[in-house]
């Protein structure tokens, strides 16, 4: 490319945009300046706080029902939890790969789960921004980071309900077959390929390199599934007298309230009432209460033992 084109093209000033869109290109670290790294330690001690508000301001029902656990299943619960976060982060790399930016593993762990603290603040776009800032560090697009991130919650969406019906029973929960044809139709490729062309038309940013492909989409599909898989078990641990099979499709039904209200940090409260409803049957009101929020809190404990041990597993490769 000439000097005089480059001038011409503004996607040709940014030599990381450039690389991480030819195809098969090692992405290419940017230099982070003080002042984002500055704007990258406020975000983390903001959203640390508000995961430390959240645990307190229910800390006496947490500590009535964490009394009622042994140490062993506190232990299975959080191990189970950690499974479930690896099984999102890496149905968010299999996506952000599709599109055209594959990751190592720990750099993409890092940014991962990192930004998802971000949750934990009021407002939905915390996490998103986090991502797609440190992703173009690594030479991430912000298109692909963006794209990635918004198209994990129908794909989340739509494996929760499945789960819910396999696990729950047709007879309940039959109606939520309306959803599902709504949801594989906006996970087809082809119409997810269009939906983001557009968007980016009228954001006036340049088109992805690479569209999505279904094997990109089935490889994602598996991941959250052995994500919900891990998640039931998680709840298991904590409520093991209402089996296996009922505490993978509570978890999934209420998580996918929950992902409905993304509004809300973290699903914060909608999350909880849906799992009590779930567990009403199995569970009188009281233990099931100390059961929703018991699970809230071991994933928060999740949510930071991931980010934590992300950054410094990366920190060692410089990432």
């Amino acid at each position: 490319m000439s000097q005089d084109a480059a001038k011409e093209d503004p996607a040709a000033e940014d030599p990381v945009e450039e690389g991480a869109a030819e195809e098969g290109a090692a992405a290419v670290p940017r230099r982070r300046s003080p002042a984002r790294r500055l704007v990258r330690y406020v975000f983390l001690a903001i959203a640390l706080a508000f995961g430390v508000w959240a645990v307190g301001k229910q800390w006496d029902a947490v500590v009535a029902g964490f009394a009622r656990l042994s140490a062993p299943a506190l232990a299975g619960s959080l191990v189970a939890v950690v499974a479930a976060l690896l099984g999102a982060m890496l149905t968010w790399r299999t996506l952000l790969a599709d599109l055209g930016s594959p990751l190592p593993l720990r750099p993409a762990a890092k940014v991962f789960f990192v930004g998802q603290l971000g949750k934990y603040i009021p407002g939905a776009v915390w996490p998103v921004l986090a991502q797609m800032e440190m992703g173009r560090d690594l030479g991430v697009p912000r298109s692909r980071s963006a794209a990635a991130f918004f198209l994990m919650m129908p794909i989340q969406l739509a494996t929760g309900l499945l789960v819910t019906l396999v696990t729950l029973g047709w007879d309940k929960y039959g109606w939520l077959l309306l959803f599902i044809p709504l949801l594989l139709v906006l996970l087809e490729p082809k119409v997810i390929n269009t939906v983001i062309g557009y968007a980016l038309r009228r954001l006036k940013r340049e088109p992805l390199e690479r569209p999505l492909t279904r094997r990109g989409m089935l490889t994602a599909f598996g991941w959250s599934l052995a994500g919900w898989a891990a998640y039931g078990v998680h709840l298991y641990f904590i409520a093991p007298q209402i089996g296996l099979v009922f505490s993978v499709g509570a978890f999934a039904l209420s998580w996918s309230l929950g992902i409905l209200t993304f509004v809300i940090p973290a699903g914060a409260g909608v999350r909880e009432v849906a799992m009590v409803a779930v567990l009403g049957p199995q569970l009188d009101s009281g233990a099931a209460i100390a059961v929703a929020l018991s699970s809230r809190i071991v994933i928060i404990v999740g949510d930071l033992i991931c980010a934590g041990l992300a950054g410094i597993a990366a920190r060692r490769d410089s990432v």
